[in-house]
């Protein structure tokens, strides 16, 4: 499997973002660049898609394939499809529901079977979550200290409106689809659909 081994600090840098929109807590001293060469309309569009791959930890070919689906989805703008779609990735539901501290930790934990989706286990980080789903943290693990760590690191951060948390059973369920607005990711997806249009 494809790995994005680039040190987050030093990518969210050169993106011109914050390292917080992948859950990390570091905070950079050196600031980003300064470049006094005008970016092109390509060059604008493609940081637009790096941004999104980067917070979503989703390589090209992956990416590409949500790009598709989005743009064949029969209601919707394709931009915020796009969108809702990565937002729907049972990793990023673990890290909005605050059962990890990062999306890379989330889904280290879907990955080693930590998970349940309506009580099954799933070992699957891009696993496509529907509404009324119940995610939780797997009940032989709940006692471990691995999570009570990770509870106390992220008491207070913001769960999503489109999602309800357990925190004290380590569990949360969507109750809707996120909407444009709700979906704090910064990026201009119009500028990702432009590039895919070409």
């Amino acid at each position: 499997m494809a790995i994005d081994r680039t040190p987050v600090m030093k990518r969210s840098r050169s993106l011109g973002i914050e390292a917080s929109f992948t859950g990390s807590s570091k905070k950079s001293k050196k600031k980003p660049p300064m470049s006094r060469k005008k970016h092109s309309e390509y060059g604008l569009q493609l940081k637009e898609k790096q941004k999104a791959k980067f917070c979503y930890g989703v390589l090209e070919k992956q990416f590409r394939g949500y790009y598709d689906r989005a743009s064949n989805m029969r209601t919707g703008i394709t931009g915020e499809n796009l969108l809702v779609l990565l937002e729907h990735r049972l990793d990023n539901v673990v890290y909005r529901l605050g059962l990890a501290r990062t999306r890379m930790e989330a889904r280290q934990l879907v990955s080693h079977k930590l998970i349940t989706v309506n009580g099954r286990k799933v070992n699957i980080p891009s696993f496509h979550t529907k509404v009324g789903d119940v995610i939780e943290v797997s009940q032989s693990r709940k006692d471990s200290v691995r999570f009570k760590d990770i509870t106390a690191a992220t008491s207070g951060r913001r769960v999503e409106t489109w999602l309800e948390a357990d925190a004290g059973n380590l569990k949360g369920r969507i109750i809707t689809s996120p909407t444009r607005e709700q979906i704090d990711t910064p990026v201009n997806e119009t500028f990702i659909v432009e590039l895919y249009s070409k």
